[in-house]
Formats: structure tokens, C-alpha cells, sequence
């Protein structure tokens, strides 16, 4: 009978934020530091409107400093509810074009399914609290991705996330 191992799990997970101009580079998923590695890349995918022909890029704008600070206190958050070891979460503002990544992440526990919980937690919560809008750029004309053209305010009583910040509507 094999001994039973334990592992050993650091009390500061390491966290990695980041906001960048154009794409963001794909990530390196790496290996030795847990036993679930999860990896999630969205990328602008080929699409037609159809009165403005197919898409040609998407331009994404940051409400900065704020979405940095959010993003690093979801992350934060996210990484200590999982026990995740390391997460890393990066998105693009500014031009990202048909096949490239707008954001990128990263989560690594010691089980899958601490990792997988928490890559999904951090694209939907990125997605959801993070002051960052998508224009769609069509051949003929733009226009503001519906689902990001405004965070909803929270419900009564609620909070974005443990840092309460007030709602903020998208640029016009």
C-alpha cells in the first residue's frame, strides 16, 4: 500500500491581473504547481450582422482604474474560495481583431475541479462586474455589444462583489 501524501498548499495563492492594449498574448498554461490546470481563451470570432456585413474587429474600453482594482479583487476572491494556487486573469482593451484573444485565464488548484470552478467563475464574474464594454466593428458601421453596453445595478441589499462599488453605466 502507497503512503498517502498531502499536499502542500501555500496560504497566499498567486495572483496575476492585468488590463493590456491590443490582444492578449495566450497563456502559458505551465505544469508542477498543482494537480488541475484550466485554461480558458476567448478570442473575436467571425461574424455577420445583417445589415452591416461581417465583423472585422471588436474595440473594448476600460473604465481604469476601476476595472483594474475589481479585477484584482475578484481574483483575489476567486483564488481563496477555490483554493486555487495561482490565477491569472488578463483582457484586452483597444483593437482585437478576428482570431485573436480578447481575454485569457488561467486557474490552478491541486484538484480539477477547484480549477475548473474557478476558471468559470472568472470569466463570468470579469464578464459581469468588470467596467469593460465591447464595440462591435462591422464592415459597414459599429455598433455596442448588447450585453455590454451597461452593468446592471444590483439587486436591494446586493453587492458587485466584496469591495461594493456603485454601477457604471457604458460610454455612448
Amino acid at each position: 500500500m502507497r503512503p498517502r501524501t498531502i499536499p502542500i498548499m501555500s496560504a497566499t495563492p498567486h495572483i496575476e491581473t492585468e488590463i493590456t492594449e491590443g490582444p492578449v498574448p495566450e497563456p502559458t498554461l505551465g505544469a508542477g504547481d498543482g494537480g488541475g490546470i484550466c485554461g480558458f481563451v476567448g478570442v473575436t470570432r467571425p461574424e455577420a450582422h445583417p445589415t452591416h456585413g461581417p465583423l472585422l474587429a471588436l474595440d473594448y474600453e476600460a473604465a481604469r482604474p476601476l476595472a483594474d482594482h475589481l479585477l484584482r479583487t475578484i481574483a483575489d476572491e476567486i483564488a481563496r474560495r477555490h483554493g486555487l494556487r495561482r490565477l491569472t486573469i488578463r483582457h484586452a482593451i483597444g483593437r482585437v481583431p478576428i482570431g485573436d484573444a480578447a481575454v485569457a485565464i488561467v486557474a490552478v488548484a491541486d484538484h480539477r475541479d477547484a480549477a475548473f470552478a474557478g476558471c468559470r467563475e472568472a470569466i463570468d464574474r470579469t464578464k459581469s462586474e468588470v467596467p469593460i464594454w465591447k464595440r462591435e466593428r462591422w464592415r459597414d458601421g459599429d455598433s455596442w455589444s448588447s450585453r455590454a453596453t451597461a452593468i446592471e445595478p444590483p439587486a436591494a441589499g446586493a453587492r458587485l462583489c466584496e469591495s461594493a462599488v456603485p454601477p457604471i453605466e457604458a460610454p455612448r
